[in-house]
Formats: structure tokens, sequence, C-alpha cells
């Protein structure tokens, strides 16, 4: 790939980028807009103890997906600030040019495919 190519391709990716984070930020306002449902169930023979379990239950779950949104913004954030840096594009392990079809389908990631698999590989 020429670095002509390579630099209008990071120009795409960097408009991607931009585009995810602008909605996980719009999914993050959603997430954190949503109210507890207010329905009692009046006549259960568990009352409030059921009321309480499935309130938490639900502020858990929510909490989760916002954390999982959060992560996902920063990872791109991350990104960004790696395009801004001039470091784009380069595995985080072994500095080697990470390939653009990776970064085509995950353009945040970090480390190339072998460096990767060595990663997650147990111990």
């Amino acid at each position: 790939m020429t670095t002509e190519n390579r630099e209008h391709n990071f120009e795409n990716l960097k408009a991607r980028l931009e585009g995810e984070y602008r909605r996980l930020s719009e999914q993050l306002e959603a997430l954190r807009a949503t109210k507890p449902q207010e329905d009692r169930r009046e006549g259960s023979p568990f009352g409030k103890r059921e009321e309480e379990a499935t309130e938490t239950a639900d502020l858990e779950n929510r909490l989760a997906l916002e954390k999982r949104v959060l992560d996902q913004m920063a990872e791109v954030d991350y990104a960004l600030g790696k395009l801004q840096k001039g470091v784009f594009g380069r595995c985080e392990n072994c500095g080697q040019i990470i390939d653009p079809a990776r970064m085509e389908i995950l353009p945040y990631a970090k480390y190339c495919v072998s460096c990767k698999a060595k990663l997650n590989r147990p111990a």
C-alpha cells in the first residue's frame, strides 16, 4: 500500500472512529436517561422484596451496559489520539504495521493479529 493510499485510508478510518464515538455518546446518554420502572407489583405474595430484586437486577444490567459503552468510547478515543500523534496503525507490541484489512474491521485495534493471538494465549 502506498503512503498516499495509507493516508487516505487513515482519513476514512478517522471519520469512522469519530462517527462511532458520536454513536456511543448518544447510546450512553440514552442509557443514563432511562428511568427505573415504576410499576408496582400490588398483591404479590413477596411484595417489596420482589420489587427490590427486580430494581437491583435492572440497575446492575444498566450499569454493565454503561461500563461497556464507556470502555468502547475509551478505545475509540485512544485510537483517535494515536491518529493525532502519527502512530496509528502500528502494533503496540511489535511495532509492525497492522494489516489494513484488520484496521478496516476493527479501526481501534492495538495489536497485529500475531501479537493479539500471543496475548490471548493462556500462560
